[in-house]
């Protein structure tokens, strides 16, 4: 069933500013129980930054986590994001063509407002789908 992308995305995305200290950014993916932080610059989208951002850009590469900024590691623009207006069948098609999980929500030409994941739409198209089960489930379980 097509929807909107308002009616299944995650509000309140967690964001940070691209100086912020890779550390302080995992710090805070564990506080809020995300994989990812929008990566926000005078109020615009700058990037995404996800713990595998942090893994393959970071820590694989030795960089020291209190001294890289999240905008040396993070997924730099363009940015593949929808508008809340789109439908979760086009944030399906750019999460298949672009091998991404999450994608932003952006209005005004960038201010982002939240956040769609695989496990939002899954949990839309099926909400007895496995996935969706899992989307659903409390981290650990």
């Amino acid at each position: 069933m097509t929807r909107r992308i308002r009616d299944v995305m995650s509000p309140a995305a967690v964001a940070v500013e691209p100086m912020t200290t890779v550390a302080r950014a995992a710090r805070l993916m564990r506080e809020e129980d995300v994989g990812d932080v929008l990566v926000i610059y005078d109020r615009d989208l700058f990037g995404v930054l996800t713990d595998r951002d942090i893994v393959l850009r970071g820590v694989a590469d030795g960089r020291d986590p209190e001294a890289t900024t999240v905008g040396a590691v993070c997924t730099p623009p363009p940015v593949v994001t929808l508008e809340p207006d789109d439908t979760t069948d086009r944030a399906a098609e750019l999460m298949a063509r672009h091998a991404v999980r999450r994608l932003p929500v952006v209005e005004h030409g960038g201010v982002p407002v939240g956040v769609v994941t695989l496990g939002d739409l899954a949990a839309t198209d099926d909400p007895h789908s496995a996935l969706a089960d899992i989307s659903r489930a409390a981290p650990g379980h």
